[in-house]
């Protein structure tokens, strides 16, 4: 997978998420297996650059290459700007946002909203495209609503426009995250322009990967909310395109560890108040479906202080190694679904 000077060593990206792929997610990912992983969106306003949140989002210290900063707003000039700002702060690949379908979003005219002006669409890609020296890439959707899918003349404007590749999520902005998303309209962009396609939606196994890029004929694939807590599902994926084997389920060991580390970067990242907070999301995602889980998590909710929080996790999957040698994620979703 190629973009711009890049090389990936793969073709799995980890999706831009708010509030999820800030850096010590993003450096987790690629240790287990992502070939690239895109910041959290960072405001064009430029009111908001000195505000500590943006400041986080732009800090990629000990980050490995390429660093791809997503950027989000409405205005060309102020994208133009934004892009430049980003580059300068070390971003190697600007990636705009086009498809985030929140509210808070869409009200300010940005993210999937602009797809409902195709003109402006134009004007911002060319904007950015000028404005840096780096690669710049496009997320976005297969349109605002169902009655209005302008998936292909999007991508035809972003090719035109300069677009180094296309990630495009297979629902409409109407569609949210609801509903199977549209494999058929990524593969007829895909055969509708020559820069790279990645598709997005719904990947959530190593067996939906291989489908997906064989339906759709894409060049790499992004995933997103399947990595929340499960951030060794690249490794799995890369396993199985490589080999048509799936790896055994991840031992409880590894996971303790993992989940420790994760939390340690966490607290070091945003500090004692803020980074007990953010980490309680993170503990959810990877606990979700195991034994005793709910439990668990109401009293972890509780803590206050980072120490208590990670002691509680470490004495957690003790339990479980008690239990298991391995944790199956898999069948725990399974029982979930059916419950």
């Amino acid at each position: 997978m190629q973009i711009g000077p890049y090389t990936l060593k793969n073709r799995l990206i980890v999706a831009p998420m708010a509030g999820v792929t800030d850096r010590p997610f993003r450096v987790l990912c690629k240790a287990m297996g992502a070939g690239m992983a895109v910041s959290e969106m960072i405001t064009s306003n430029k009111t908001l650059w000195h505000k500590a949140k943006t400041l986080r989002r732009a800090d990629h210290s000990g980050e490995t290459e390429p660093v791809s900063v997503q950027i989000a707003g409405a205005d060309p000039a102020e994208m133009a700007e934004a892009a430049r700002m980003n580059v300068g702060q070390g971003a190697q690949i600007i990636d705009i946002n086009m498809g985030c379908p929140a509210k808070k979003v869409c009200n300010v005219a940005a993210g999937s909203a602009l797809l409902r002006d195709e003109a402006l669409v134009g004007r911002i890609l060319e904007a950015v495209v000028r404005a840096v020296d780096v690669p710049v890439t496009l997320k976005t959707r297969t349109g605002w609503s169902r009655d209005t899918r302008n998936a292909l003349t999007v991508a035809r404007i972003a090719e035109q426009s300069g677009i180094a590749a296309l990630a495009l999520h297979g629902r409409t902005r109407e569609d949210m995250y609801n509903g199977d998303a549209e494999y058929e309209t990524i593969a007829a962009v895909k055969q509708a322009i020559s820069i790279p396609v990645i598709a997005n939606g719904d990947i959530d196994s190593p067996e939906k990967a291989r489908h997906v890029l064989d339906v759709t004929g894409a060049d790499a694939i992004m995933i997103g909310r399947a990595a929340q807590g499960r951030p060794w599902i690249f490794r799995e994926i890369q396993h199985y395109l490589d080999t048509g084997a799936l790896l055994p389920a991840p031992r409880v060991a590894e996971i303790r560890a993992l989940l420790l580390a994760h939390l340690d970067e966490l607290y070091a990242f945003y500090g004692e108040y803020s980074g007990c907070r953010v980490a309680r999301k993170h503990i959810a995602w990877y606990t979700r479906g195991l034994y005793d889980a709910n439990a668990f998590r109401q009293a972890m909710y509780q803590l206050e202080e980072t120490a208590g929080q990670r002691q509680a996790v470490a004495d957690y999957f003790d339990l479980l190694a008690g239990r298991s040698e391995r944790l199956d994620y898999a069948a725990a979703d399974q029982a979930r679904d059916a419950a």
